[in-house]
């Protein structure tokens, strides 16, 4: 007769089983441990040198943060980009719902199911293109708009209101909103799309609920879609502002951080400071506080966008 297990060796293989399942993520761990992990602990050691990126560094400890704090340069590019979160991520949120709203408006009707409006995936193929194309070749192309012989100007011109028209990106007190407003339309089809799947997911009855008690399209909206679209407005304000405080090729290929500094972001700033002034560890600095601030944004938003418990 066989003899049963003794209590250590079953105590052995429900661990093994236990941890098995870690071995199957260990490829996709390894990998992230190598290029995410690592190079953000050796740009956190790098901040705390003096380096140009070629001789010898000499420690410094934090008086790069502490520069990054007093230079006014650096913390202009930290304000412009809290500017654009503004336009990278609440005008998107806020024209993504009103098109979802738009699109699905006679979604349902008492007693008759789900209808389906026809076109949409022309609809979702028009508003999405902007989040396709390359930043680049959306930057190129928004220079010209806002040229002084753009389309934009001459549009202008065209309904007699050539007194706005301007050299949009060359002007101080516009280029920031320019291109802001760039970011909006690249952003505002991905936020569209999000609040869609959401809303595929959504109960046709409590539509018809709403409908029975004599609730309006808009009303409809507001008390049915709007609720239960929490998790799709948590990742689209997250993956949007990331967007924002990350900014670098829009900017880049528009203004360069032009006029003066008024359009710099520090996505630009770092990438100035290590590779044409030769400051590697201030530009690390920069970017560690950059990313302190984008975890903290993230944490917030997803505290704030997680469902209220109910005390039993």
């Amino acid at each position: 007769m066989k003899r049963p297990a003794s209590r250590a060796a079953r105590r052995r293989s429900h661990t093994w089983r236990d941890y098995r399942g870690y071995l199957y993520v260990l490829p996709a761990f390894a990998v992230y441990l190598a290029f995410a992990v690592l190079p953000a602990l050796h740009t956190a050691y790098l901040s705390l040198f003096e380096w140009d990126g070629v001789t010898l560094g000499s420690w410094v400890g934090p008086a790069n943060y502490q520069e990054v704090f007093a230079d006014p340069a650096l913390r202009g590019s930290v304000v412009n980009a809290l500017v654009l979160v503004v336009f990278f991520s609440f005008l998107p949120i806020l024209a993504g719902l009103v098109m979802t709203g738009l699109l699905t408006l006679t979604r349902t009707r008492p007693g008759a199911g789900q209808a389906r409006r026809r076109g949409m995936s022309v609809y979702r193929l028009l508003f999405m293109l902007p989040q396709v194309v390359p930043l680049v070749a959306v930057g190129v192309t928004w220079r010209w708009l806002y040229g002084e012989d753009g389309l934009i100007n001459e549009t202008l011109g065209g309904v007699g209101l050539g007194g706005w028209a301007r050299a949009w990106l060359g002007d101080f007190d516009w280029a920031l909103v320019a291109v802001g407003l760039v970011g909006t339309w690249v952003l505002s089809g991905l936020c569209m799309m999000l609040f869609l799947s959401g809303v595929q997911k959504i109960d046709p009855q409590l539509y018809e609920a709403a409908q029975l008690d004599g609730a309006g399209p808009v009303r409809e909206f507001v008390s049915v879609t709007l609720p239960q679209l929490r998790g799709e407005l948590a990742v689209a304000l997250t993956v949007t502002t990331v967007a924002a405080l990350a900014s670098f090729d829009i900017v880049y290929v528009t203004t360069g951080g032009g006029p003066g500094e008024e359009t710099t972001v520090p996505g630009l700033l770092v990438y100035r400071l290590a590779f044409s002034a030769g400051k590697v560890g201030l530009a690390s600095a920069l970017g560690v506080l950059l990313s302190l601030l984008i975890l903290v944004i993230v944490y917030v938003v997803n505290r704030l966008s997680r469902p209220e418990r109910s005390e039993l």
